[in-house]
């Protein structure tokens, strides 16, 4: 596999039985090789993006010190600003090469920026829309019903990243990422790029491939929080980026993620005598600080 494959949501979107399947199997397969598919006709207009990505360049354009009124160090949600190279997803290697500022539902700290929160939580609640809908896909994929996880997600914690990432210095050599190899942590993530690309996905094989930007499409990806539910069975696969462009990267991170009482356990029919349950069940808020507190160790 060279790229990742491009699946349209617009059968899906559309409500008919025959285009659900049709994007579930489609989904079903990118989510069991590589773990990455992109997504084309989702519904959020280019101008809902576009105006997002207006809002955090104004903002990452703001003052150190200005950014630093509201620390993500200082929100028990890790929530807030993340300065440069506070997180490390790789623990062997510098910190990332990156800054972002994170936003949830609720608990949020808001920089002095006039339009920038509204921007924002109306981005959010379009993603919250094609996060919903692409679960619907995954639940009929894996055998279950199309509402199989509505309940899972009716008080979820999703939260959504925008970053910035400065060029990289000189040639990459492999020890200085603008975000260091991992996987995510929840269920499913929508991420929206700019044109100057630099994220990467570990092929089965070992080998690194480029996600080139494709105009109109978000990049999504099975998290470790899906992985567990599905025995295996889907994959959450590596991933990383190096900003080789020249020039400054904007992208926006959408985590698709369950509510923190949710029971992640093995789905019915995930397990079987040949395939049993790999995982115990564990609360999706338990695992999910399990993963971020190492990220922001140094901090």
């Amino acid at each position: 596999m060279e790229r990742v494959p491009i699946v349209d949501l617009q059968p899906l979107r559309d409500g008919s039985e025959a285009g659900l399947a049709s994007v579930a199997a489609q989904i079903g397969a990118a989510a069991r090789d590589i773990g990455f598919f992109a997504v084309s006709n989702h519904g959020v207009p280019e101008t809902a993006i576009a105006e997002l990505f207006r809002a955090a360049q104004t903002f990452f354009a703001l003052p150190d010190d200005v950014k630093g009124e509201i620390p993500i160090e200082r929100s028990p949600h890790y929530l807030g600003y993340a300065r440069m190279a506070l997180e490390k997803l790789d623990p062997n290697r510098p910190g990332d090469a990156k800054e972002s500022f994170n936003m949830g539902r609720e608990h949020n700290q808001w920089p002095r920026l006039p339009g920038f929160r509204e921007s924002l939580v109306a981005y959010f609640d379009r993603l919250l829309v094609v996060g919903a809908l692409i679960h619907r896909a995954i639940a009929v994929d894996l055998g279950e019903d199309a509402d199989y996880f509505a309940a899972a997600y009716d008080r979820s914690i999703s939260a959504l990243r925008v970053l910035h990432y400065p060029p990289h210095p000189g040639e990459f050599d492999g020890t200085l990422y603008g975000a260091g190899p991992h996987t995510d942590y929840g269920g499913v993530t929508l991420l929206a790029q700019d044109a100057n690309g630099g994220l990467e996905v570990r092929r089965r094989d070992g080998e690194w491939i480029a996600v080139q930007p494709v105009p109109g499409t978000f990049v999504c990806n099975i998290g470790d929080a899906m992985m567990r539910w599905t025995n295996d069975i889907y994959v959450s696969n590596a991933h990383r980026v190096v900003n080789r462009s020249g020039r400054e990267r904007y992208s926006a991170a959408f985590f698709c993620e369950p509510n923190p009482d949710t029971l992640i356990t093995c789905i019915p029919g995930c397990a079987g005598p040949e395939h049993p349950a790999k995982y115990p069940p564990i609360r999706f808020g338990d695992y999910l600080r399990s993963r971020l507190e190492p990220t922001y160790a140094g901090s």
